[in-house]
Order: C-alpha cells, then sequence, then structure tokens
C-alpha cells in the first residue's frame, strides 16, 4: 500500500467501541443537550408565559392547554418555521374545538371519547393532507374528553393562548438559526471531504474496491443535503419575522447559494465516482486525474471554512478557478483512454458547481473551463 500523499485529507483514525460503549455513548447525549438549550430555552419561556397568563390573567384555574399547545407546538425538532408551527397549532386547536363540540351535545365518557377520536381526525384528514396536523388534534380531543372542564370552551381559550404565546415565541425568542445552519452545511461539507478524499485514494493505488467505498460515501450525501435545506428553511422564515434575526438574512441567504450549488456538486461527485470504478476495472492508478481532484477537494475545504469566514470566499474561489483552467482532457492526458479523459471530463461540472457556490455567476463560471 502506497504511503498517503501530503494534497490529501489525512484520515481520521478513532478506537472502535465495542459491547455498552458501542450503544451507550455519554458524549453525543452531552452534545445533543448543549444543542438543544436554545429550544428547550424557548418553550420553558414561552409555556409558562401561556400558562401564566391564562391563570393569572384570565382567572382560568388549571389552563393544562395553554401549556400543552405551547408545547406541542413549538417542539425539538429542526424544522421550526412560523409555518409550521402555525399547522400544529391549528391542528391542535381543531381537537379542542370537536371535542368541546362533542362533550357540549353528549357529554364525556369512554364512548365519547371514541366519537371524539373519530371526528377529529376525519376533520384533521379533510382539512389537511399533513399526518402530523391529525395526530395532534387527536392528542388535545383525548385531553378534553379524559379532564373535565368547568365551563364550555374554556379550554380552546386556553389552547388560543397557548398558540398565540408559540408563535410569539417562533419571533422573539429564536433559536439561534444561524448556528444551526452552519452545523449543517459544516457536516456536509466534511461528509463531501471524506467522499472525495477516498476517491482521490483510489485513483492513486488504482484500487477498485476504495472507489466502490467512495462511491457509497457519495452516495450517502443527500441526508446531509437535505438536512441543511430544512435548517436554511427554517432560518430563513424565521429571520423574515424575528426582528432579532434580520441581519443574519443577507448570512443564511449565502449559505443557501452554497447548499443549492453543493446540492448539485455533490451529483457530480457520484457521477465521478461511478467513473472512477469503471475506470479502475484495470486496477492501474490515475495520478492526473486524482491530482485534479485533489485540487478540487482543496477548494471545497476553502468554501466549508468560509462559512464561519467569508474572508475565505474569494480565496476559494480563486483556487478552483485555478483548476478549472486546466481542465481539457485531451491537453492533460493525450495518450490517455477514452474513459480516463472521461473521468477528467466529469470534474467539470463538479468544479462549475463549487465556483457558482463560492459566489460566481453560472455563465462565468462555465466560461472559465477551456473549450473541448
Amino acid at each position: 500500500m502506497s504511503p498517503e500523499r501530503p494534497d490529501e485529507p489525512a484520515a481520521v483514525t478513532a478506537p472502535i467501541a465495542t459491547g455498552w460503549r458501542a450503544r451507550v455513548r455519554p458524549q453525543r447525549g452531552l452534545n445533543r443537550m448543549r444543542e438543544s438549550v436554545p429550544a428547550v430555552v424557548q418553550i420553558v419561556v414561552a409555556a409558562s408565559a401561556a400558562y401564566a397568563f391564562a391563570h393569572l390573567v384570565l382567572g382560568h384555574t388549571a389552563p393544562l392547554l395553554a401549556a400543552t399547545v405551547t408545547i406541542s407546538s413549538l417542539g425539538l425538532v429542526r424544522d421550526a418555521r412560523p409555518r409550521r408551527v402555525l399547522e400544529t397549532v391549528v391542528g391542535m386547536l381543531v381537537g379542542i374545538l370537536v371535542s368541546e363540540l362533542i362533550v357540549l351535545v353528549v357529554g364525556s365518557g369512554t364512548w365519547q371519547l371514541a366519537l371524539a377520536l373519530l371526528a377529529t381526525l376525519l376533520t384533521a384528514r379533510l382539512l389537511s393532507a399533513q399526518p402530523t396536523f391529525a395526530i395532534s388534534a387527536a392528542i388535545q380531543s383525548v385531553i378534553v374528553i379524559a379532564i373535565p372542564g368547568s365551563m364550555p370552551f374554556l379550554r380552546l381559550v386556553d389552547g388560543g393562548v397557548g398558540a398565540v404565546a408559540a408563535l410569539l415565541a417562533t419571533a422573539l425568542l429564536p433559536r439561534r438559526p444561524l448556528r444551526e445552519v452552519s452545523r449543517a452545511g459544516h457536516e456536509l461539507f466534511a461528509a463531501f471531504g471524506g467522499a472525495a478524499s477516498t476517491v482521490i485514494q483510489a485513483l492513486r493505488r488504482g484500487d477498485r474496491v476504495r472507489a466502490d467505498r467512495g462511491l457509497e460515501k457519495a452516495r450517502a450525501l443527500q441526508p446531509m443535503v437535505d438536512d441543511w435545506s430544512t435548517s436554511l428553511e427554517s432560518g430563513l422564515a424565521v429571520a423574515r419575522i424575528s426582528p432579532f434575526l434580520r441581519r443574519q438574512r443577507t448570512e443564511l441567504e449565502r449559505q443557501d447559494r452554497m447548499r443549492a450549488s453543493l446540492d448539485l456538486a455533490t451529483r457530480n461527485l457520484r457521477v465521478i465516482a461511478r467513473r472512477v470504478v469503471y475506470a479502475l476495472d484495470d486496477r492501474q492508478p490515475r495520478p492526473i486525474a486524482a491530482d485534479l481532484l485533489a485540487q478540487i477537494a482543496r477548494g471545497a475545504d476553502l468554501l466549508a471554512q468560509s462559512i464561519d469566514d467569508i474572508a475565505l470566499e474569494p480565496v476559494a474561489l480563486e483556487s478552483l478557478r485555478a483548476v478549472a483552467a486546466r481542465l481539457d482532457p485531451r491537453a492533460l492526458a493525450p495518450e490517455s483512454s477514452l474513459g480516463d479523459q472521461n473521468v477528467i471530463a466529469a470534474l467539470r461540472p463538479l468544479v462549475v458547481d463549487l465556483l457558482t457556490a463560492a459566489g460566481m455567476p453560472p455563465a462565468e463560471a462555465r466560461a472559465t473551463m477551456p473549450r473541448i
């Protein structure tokens, strides 16, 4: 096995956990707890405020739904868009309203619970295609039937208080979306670099098995693209209504541009990895393609660093532009086979996508390539 080249990202080795250590990882739990602090604070403040308002201001004895509607609407999910919160709120209010009507007409009890659930679920499915909408409505419906109320529709008022508290918390107590968005972006770039590094090593060594592994890693990138997209959609939606996040909108929009281009780049990396797998049937090294892909990977790494330091974006741009100017398969490998030249040609769309991620207009990015 040949030694690692200095221009390849170093492989990270770590001891493999076995037995109970593989199942119980305290560090992961601590990281999860730390990342959830903004969401937890938002929920605690909003639910407490809703309960206090319903109890102290409106005089409700036990405004349970004011708190539960707030908690269920906000949740701990990554997607904290105001629209999602509003959909959840409406679903719960539908469940409360249907159950209150059933209690008013036929009272509460076991068969009334079944009737309320049936009516609530059917009504919710009529109003929305989202399964969570119906489930949220059903849960609140059960609470209304199971816990007797003193006055008709009093719990609907409590639910409305919780709904308002959840929506206000979304705007006034945002969950630091830029931090979550940046974390998702770093995870995608790190995985992208890992997949590219495996393909580079396969090209250097003529290793078909390693190329297959690189293709598997490239195929596994899509969920991370989706996570970044979800975080960005949520962050941009909150930033549009929150007075405290308006200054972050520019950065969120910049990362959204990067995400859209990197989505295309991950697909092109899969194409490259697939061609490399076929090309390495002869088990012969391809150092030229390996060097080019290594230079592209360095440009992608600079892009990843620019998430935290925007000053590195033009550095990444120039690094990628330098690679783009050389991507002429016939000039680089005039004596190579058509398959080898196709591998080099497949790098061209990848570089265009990364140049676009760095802020270059698509037409200009394509124009940096030599004509073939």
